[in-house]
């Protein structure tokens, strides 16, 4: 091992998102069911879709969460002020100053991923995600939700991203199942037969 330490075997690439997964799974089912037996867990999920966009919105909290150089009384005075500016729930509040006093915030969006699931599954919702090669409009985004519900047989929210690269067509993936049409892969499709026949 040439002294680079003890000799741990393969590590998958990705262990570290599973590792960040597994705690994050732990604290997002002590919140919901705090906020279950509470009774709040709309309250809960406007707290969480809160949090979310925050996350999404602002590099500072990205880079609080993960900095190894920020202090633990650091990290948890930055997200308590956060808690408060956001008015997220109590139980989600001191979840978050537990996670920054154990040093695991760098888990924080897997927490809001895994929320969102555990509020979906309450709801009877699935989600979707759909890759598109431009913005879904209002309407076609009704169309393919009410469609996927259809076929599902569950609410289906939607959640979309757009790569132009697509050219056109979607890509919707509901677990672990993806239907792909767009033009990029019928492409790719044709040039394998095209190498095939050459």
């Amino acid at each position: 091992m040439n002294g680079v330490g003890p000799d741990i075997g393969r590590v998958d690439v990705s262990e570290p998102a599973s590792i960040s997964y597994g705690i994050a799974s732990r604290y997002a089912s002590a919140v919901f069911e705090i906020s279950n037996e509470n009774g709040e867990l709309s309250d809960l999920e406007t707290s969480v879709n809160e949090l979310s966009a925050a996350l999404d919105a602002s590099e500072d909290l990205r880079e609080v969460i993960s900095s190894p150089l920020i202090s633990r009384t650091e990290q948890g005075n930055a997200i308590a002020a956060v808690a408060a500016k956001l008015g997220l729930t109590a139980a989600l509040s001191s979840t978050l100053g537990l996670m920054a006093q154990k040093r695991r915030l760098f888990a924080l969006p897997q927490l809001v991923k895994r929320l969102e699931e555990l509020l979906a599954e309450h709801k009877g919702e699935v989600t979707a995600e759909v890759t598109s090669a431009e913005p879904l409009t209002k309407e076609q985004s009704e169309k393919l939700s009410a469609m996927l519900a259809e076929t599902i047989g569950k609410q289906v929210k939607l959640q979309t991203t757009v790569d132009e690269s697509l050219i056109g067509g979607l890509v919707v993936k509901v677990g672990s199942r993806m239907v792909d049409t767009s033009i990029r892969s019928k492409l790719n499709a044709l040039q394998n037969v095209m190498k095939e026949v050459g």
